[in-house]
């Protein structure tokens, strides 16, 4: 049987990295091109080495022919070596030189960090942004590869994870726990050491076995065990993508996946190949027998074709964020892929043992990480995890080659002072002419404005916060304009410890001469709590303050609300109220009562229904009212039903399970002789 094309050329880009795997003491990592808009006119270069607490963040440069590298420099007895300028080192693409244009010493001080007292706690996506743009901080997600880490092997991890949380990490480290199918959406970073050991203490491994745990897993729970076992290794590696993704829209500099697994399999022996995948043993003839047949050396040249390609994408996209891998086998000092009453032959096993740590190597050595297989010492290993990320270089050059087509681009970074070692990343893999055109064609037309604000009250951060609040405001009487507030507690998030519950909000509202308008606790209903008061015209700064039972302040904020002179304007809309409801009984007992208590929330499921209430004011008339759904975009879905009884609130009836998940927006128009008003609300629809 002739091998493909394609499989020819991933068996040669697999001898690349296998012959040269990267030892304790060789170079770091390429960054290939950003897909980005041109660099920007050079800009001075930063000191080699700022002053102590001085640490500034490294120059970003940009552009398709933009290549970053990280460079660790260490001496012949693995020490960090800091003091090199930019003279000292030497980059070559394909053995051309390049000019350095960018050079920047990231250097991490875990005595001033611990001396400098506890660090800020992060309890929200604002947070989270902040601290990692932070110089001195370093970003590690830890991956809990259940579906290639066998039973027991998830015991012997437990240990050294927990120590290198413990004992290793600085007070400024953020660490992120996520599992396979963890959404790149709910990968969040914390300095909470505890939450983090309690979720290693729950890591379970699942390596062959493939009972369904989730409607996802349902899906593929009776396919051949070989196609499940593809899907899992698709899965993992989208997960290390998104991972890396989620780390770069934080930050430039150097990031850590600490990826525990025992490597990917590319292919089953028959004893495990079963033809259901949730039914071990079920129409397997083969099933525990020594003398099935092994496959052939062109089977398994074909899955390891198909594999290496699939990977190639992660080293891609790690490279594209400056993230590595490090590589850690939980099972140490391996000796059998496969246990004892499998049946597997020895030679078939040494093979299968061989071909999965090769896979982990080379994730590793592409992304200029390291794999701490096949030692029982996992401990030591993990501690040159933080040597790596706590001193290194940053070098950028705009490539003098400037390719575009699509291959692999080899780098070597060197060092003029003899004696020291240097890791850094092989190369990258250069952009197509099609992946240029696509950077560098014109931007798509921006969303509206009044979609983007609307879209951006939705992000507003609320994670790590007691409450969630609404204020909206209406016409109220003689001229006063009607702020009404809303508060809901947060629902607990699995796996995380949780603080005091929420128990009253304490509302003050003050005029800009300091006139107090409002003041007074709201304590929590069934659901929550609301309350209403009148202010004049103008601006009016609302604090908030969320107590817990015992008068214990939770949490606090302040709001800067503008209040319309209703009166006046010509034509304007009060702010749309959205109300919530699980079944027909509760939206009948909504439409019946007006003066029901809106909901804060603005994420919903699909089994629930909406009622939006919306007001419109005009001298002398009575508006015309109309509402469109629009998506993310701000483009027009379908006309909404808007009822509404003479002159009163219009009232839109908005069942969701016809919704896909994704973010939605209900645009209100207002109309009348002079003149039209618009307002958005939007919410999103989860599974």
């Amino acid at each position: 049987m002739s091998i493909s094309a394609r499989a020819r050329a991933c068996l040669l880009f697999l001898a690349l990295p296998l012959a040269a795997l990267p030892s304790a003491q060789q170079s770091p990592p390429v960054q290939p091109p950003a897909q980005q808009p041109p660099a920007q006119p050079p800009q001075a270069q930063p000191p080699a080495q700022p002053p102590s607490g001085q640490q500034q963040p490294p120059i970003i440069r940009r552009g398709i022919n933009y290549v970053r590298v990280d460079a660790i420099v260490a001496d012949r007895s693995g020490k960090p070596v800091l003091d090199l300028t930019q003279d000292d080192f030497t980059v070559a693409e394909d053995g051309r030189p390049q000019k350095i244009e960018s050079f920047a010493v990231v250097k991490i001080d875990e005595v001033a960090q611990a001396e400098g007292g506890p660090m800020r706690a992060i309890r929200s996506d604002y947070d989270e942004e902040r601290e990692a743009a932070r110089p001195e901080v370093r970003m590690f997600v830890i991956l809990l590869d259940d579906y290639h880490v066998r039973r027991g092997s998830d015991q012997a991890v437990r240990k050294p994870l927990i120590e290198f949380i413990q004992n290793q990490l600085a007070p400024a480290d953020m660490v992120a726990i996520m599992y396979p199918l963890t959404p790149v959406s709910d990968i969040r970073f914390s300095r909470d050491r505890d939450s983090l050991i309690s979720a290693i203490d729950k890591f379970e491994g699942r390596k062959f076995i493939y009972e369904p745990r989730n409607s996802f897993e349902e899906r593929y729970a009776y396919y051949p065990a070989a196609t499940v076992e593809r899907i899992r290794n698709q899965i993992t590696m989208d997960a290390l993508k998104g991972a890396a993704v989620r780390m770069g829209g934080l930050r430039e500099g150097r990031k850590s996946i600490i990826l525990v697994s025992e490597g990917f399999t590319s292919m089953l022996p028959a004893q495990l190949s079963d033809p259901i995948a949730a039914m071990p043993g079920y129409g397997n003839p083969y099933r525990g027998n020594a003398g099935a047949p092994p496959p052939t050396d062109t089977q398994r040249m074909m899955a390891d074709s198909d594999l290496y390609t699939d990977m190639r994408q992660v080293f891609d996209t790690l490279n594209r964020q400056n993230t590595s891998i490090y590589a850690v086998d939980p099972r140490g000092l391996g000796v059998f892929e496969y246990n004892i009453n499998e049946g597997v032959g020895l030679q078939e096993d040494a093979n299968a043992l061989r071909a999965n740590l090769d896979t982990l190597r080379v994730l590793a050595s592409n992304t200029d990480g390291r794999a701490i297989v096949n030692r029982n010492d996992l401990a030591s290993g993990m501690k040159q995890i933080i040597r790596d990320a706590s001193g290194y270089y940053l070098l950028g050059y705009t490539s003098s080659q400037a390719p575009t087509d699509g291959k692999f681009h080899e780098i070597k970074v060197s060092v003029k002072r003899k004696g020291l070692d240097v890791r850094a990343r092989k190369g990258y893999w250069a952009f197509t002419t099609e992946d240029v055109a696509r950077a560098e064609a014109p931007s798509k037309p921006s969303v509206p404005t009044a979609v983007a604000t609307a879209l951006n009250a939705l992000a507003a951060p609320s994670r790590g916060r007691p409450a969630r609040l609404w204020t909206g405001v209406a016409r109220g009487d003689n001229g006063a304009t009607r702020v009404t507030f809303v508060w809901e507690p947060m629902p607990a998030i699995p796996g995380e410890p949780q603080g005091d519950a929420p128990a009253r909000v304490v509302v003050t509202a003050t005029a800009p001469d300091g006139r107090a308008l409002f003041r007074g606790p709201v304590p929590a209903g069934p659901a929550g709590g609301s309350a209403s008061f009148d202010a004049p015209p103008g601006q009016v700064q609302l604090r908030f303050v969320v107590e817990g039972a015992n008068g214990e302040v939770i949490d606090s904020s302040v709001e800067e609300l503008t209040a319309p002179d209703f009166s006046k304007t010509t034509l304007s809309i009060g702010t749309p109220r959205v109300y919530l409801a699980r079944n027909a009984r509760e939206m009948q007992a909504l439409m019946a009562n007006a003066d029901a208590a809106p909901t804060a929330d603005r994420e919903f499921s699909r089994t629930e229904r909406l009622l939006v209430r919306v007001e419109a004011y005009a001298a002398g008339e009575t508006p015309a009212l109309t509402a469109r759904l629009l998506n993310r975009g701000g483009q027009a879905m379908a006309d909404l039903p808007l009822h509404r009884a003479d002159a009163g609130p219009g009232a839109i009836d908005l069942p969701l399970s016809s919704f896909a998940a994704g973010e939605y927006l209900i645009e209100i128009n207002a109309k009348t002789s002079s003149g039209s008003a618009q307002q958005m609300v939007a919410f999103r629809v989860g599974r």
